[in-house]
């Protein structure tokens, strides 16, 4: 049992989208970002601890690298922690045909820090569907994940950080408040 688990008094959770080993499988995988990535996302999880706010860990099932047969469905190595319930979802949204929404409701959580992999992908998506659901949501852009991608008509590559920024500009105001690891854990 976790220490969140035992103390529970939060009506906060956070999520970790999708910080799966399946990743590093894909041909687009980068190591570009991932030291800011791992420090930022292990703060918020420490910190989640140290607050007792109960941690939900998503993990993405599908085909290929993805699929709980080939191993790879499982926390990246350079992250520690010991969620308080595990969810596996087939759809971009964490919410979309998985339990995360009961348990949410059984355990009286309000609000949400949303973090993970792909910053424009499951965790916007995420985001979205949970603001939709009446949830308050904080998305820590600094404690999420992506890669670059290539546009499809004009092909020009898309930065991370123009991923980020784009992310960030169709959330804020919206379906959630964009903060830092620092921001979202003093909210808490």
């Amino acid at each position: 049992m976790s220490q969140a688990q035992q103390t529970q008094t939060s009506r906060t959770a956070l999520i970790v989208i999708d910080a799966q080993e399946s990743f590093r499988q894909r041909p687009f995988w980068r190591e570009d970002d991932l030291a800011v990535y791992f420090a930022r996302q292990q703060a918020l999880i420490d910190g989640a601890v140290a607050r007792g706010v109960p941690i939900v860990q998503v993990f993405h099932v599908a085909s290929g690298p993805f699929s709980r047969e080939s191993g790879f469905v499982r926390t990246l190595e350079e992250l520690h922690l010991t969620p308080d319930f595990t969810v596996d979802k087939t759809k971009h949204s964490a919410l979309a045909g998985s339990t995360l929404g009961a348990w949410l409701v059984a355990h009286g959580i309000t609000r949400l820090i949303v973090s993970g992999v792909r910053t424009e992908q499951c965790c916007e998506t995420t985001t979205r569907a949970a603001s939709d659901a009446g949830y308050q949501v904080d998305f820590v852009t600094e404690a999420t994940l992506t890669f670059p991608m290539r546009h499809p008509r004009t092909g020009r590559e898309l930065s991370t950080a123009e991923l980020k920024e784009r992310t960030e500009t169709v959330l804020v105001d919206r379906f959630a408040r964009i903060v830092t690891v620092e921001e979202a854990l003093a909210a808490v």
